[in-house]
């Protein structure tokens, strides 16, 4: 079985090269195929010819999204239908990463695959629209919604950097840190959900998934967590999204629910916190 890996140099797209055994992955960049150029896009997969595609392409900078939202639907929504029609047609499985940003995040409840997406802004209602083209243009399709992602590879779209690797650096430079403390988040470490998107793909159950590390925790306690397992003695100073001023709304409550892996058979993710160790030793931190 063949896989592409759209994405295949970003955050995720690495740790699927890991998990994905080298004979059975092609790995696609921007280099490769831009998904909103539906002819090119469709050249490069007839010639690979895979069984199944994992697009993890976005435009995610989620402010930018707002000023430049042409941009965020060309990509987000239009890439995605490109896809869609092109692995209909070559009968290809798709695999489409998608977000917590599609909900708003603003009860205080975990959202499971059945809720009502409530999207806030012009990045989610992008992805939103990403997600219905899947839906609707492909039967064989997995649309996989996840939340805070850091991994080794860092973010490309956000300068190859993460939160964690972020707030190491500050650290390292002696800045005051300042981190929100009323938006609660499920961060995920790339390298679990890059494992757990090739135990689904392999099971032909299709459909929509939530998979994320499981627990829960603000953005000021994931900080607290990444300096406590080092062994980092820094003060950080708890603020709030408002103080931040940031142009597009961030959901105050972010915690997607893995309801349809248990259903699938699949195993749960393991705690935030363990992925996160992990994360650290994998990068060669020193570690508590």
């Amino acid at each position: 079985m063949k896989t592409a890996v759209i994405g295949a140099d970003g955050q995720l797209g690495s740790d699927l090269r890991k998990i994905i055994p080298d004979n059975e992955l092609i790995p696609l960049t921007i280099k490769d195929l831009d998904i909103a150029d539906y002819e090119k896009t469709r050249a490069v997969l007839l010639a690979a010819a895979p069984s199944v595609v994992i697009n993890t392409a976005a435009y995610h900078r989620v402010d930018d999204c707002e000023i430049n939202d042409n941009e965020a639907y060309r990509v987000n929504a239009h890439g995605a239908k490109n896809l869609s029609l092109i692995c209909r047609e070559l009968n290809i499985d798709l695999v489409h990463i998608s977000t917590d940003y599609v909900f708003s995040g603003d009860r205080m409840s975990p959202y499971s695959e059945t809720d009502p997406p409530d999207p806030k802004t012009a990045y989610g209602i992008s992805k939103l629209a990403g997600e219905q083209f899947v839906k609707y243009l492909i039967p064989a399709h997995y649309v996989v919604r996840t939340c805070g992602l850091y991994g080794v590879a860092g973010c490309l779209g956000k300068g190859g950097g993460n939160f964690v690797e972020n707030m190491i650096r500050k650290a390292a430079a002696g800045e005051a840190i300042k981190v929100v403390d009323d938006e609660i988040v499920g961060p995920t470490y790339t390298f679990d959900l890059a494992q757990k998107i090739w135990e689904l793909v392999r099971t032909k159950k299709y459909g929509l998934y939530h998979i994320t590390n499981s627990g829960q925790c603000s953005w000021w306690e994931f900080a607290s967590e990444i300096f406590k397992i080092q062994g980092i003695d820094v003060k950080i100073k708890k603020t709030s999204a408002a103080e931040f001023k940031a142009m597009a709304h961030r959901p105050k409550f972010s915690i997607l629910e893995n309801k349809m892996l248990e259903r699938s058979g699949l195993s749960g993710m393991r705690p935030w916190k363990e992925a996160l160790r992990a994360y650290l030793e994998e990068r060669g931190r020193s570690i508590r």
